[in-house]
């Protein structure tokens, strides 16, 4: 162990005290926590469709890939809604350089849905290339905001309701 690991941040020590519990949740479950698993989901989906659709050219991957990727859209911005309450709400996630990195990176993806979302309201041949490439960037920064959302959570004990028996 180094000396510098022995010395004390005051700033860490500060964030550390502060309550990292879940304002937003039913029965002590975190909503956010819940909520983030159809966007993923729906964002994957729309990445396998686009290759369905480059693979075997049948339409219906096409109108497939439109829906989902409305749905990942629209289930992104809910979760995305609940998580910026929780961000804003509880002190002990606000204090977090690591809820803010999650939080832009869970922005970026959410934009990037609407963006392929739209492409495809637009014309239904923007699938390839462009809807195709969109997907695989939204499928990038689904791994970035889950890998940062996945550090808050084990790292970080964000959302956890940890009883006093244990």
């Amino acid at each position: 162990m180094s000396e510098t690991e022995n010395i004390e941040n005051p700033v860490i020590e500060a964030v550390a005290d502060k309550s990292v519990t879940s304002a937003v949740a039913v029965a002590g479950h975190p909503i956010h926590a819940m909520s983030v698993h159809f966007p993923i989901a729906f964002v994957m989906a729309t990445l396998g469709t686009d290759l369905l659709y480059w693979l075997t050219a049948d339409v219906f991957w096409m109108r497939a890939g439109l829906w989902a990727s409305g749905i990942a859209f629209f289930g992104g911005v809910f979760a995305g809604l609940i998580g910026s309450a929780e961000l804003l709400l509880v002190p002990g996630i606000r204090g977090r350089v690591a809820s803010w990195t999650h939080a832009i990176a869970a922005m970026m993806l959410i934009a990037i849905c609407g963006m392929n979302w739209g492409l495809r309201l637009d014309s239904d041949y923007n699938v390839l290339p462009n809807g195709l490439m969109i997907s695989l960037l939204a499928a990038v920064f689904t791994g970035v905001a889950g890998w940062h959302g996945g550090k808050l959570v084990f790292d970080h004990g964000v959302g956890l309701m940890i009883s006093e028996k244990e």
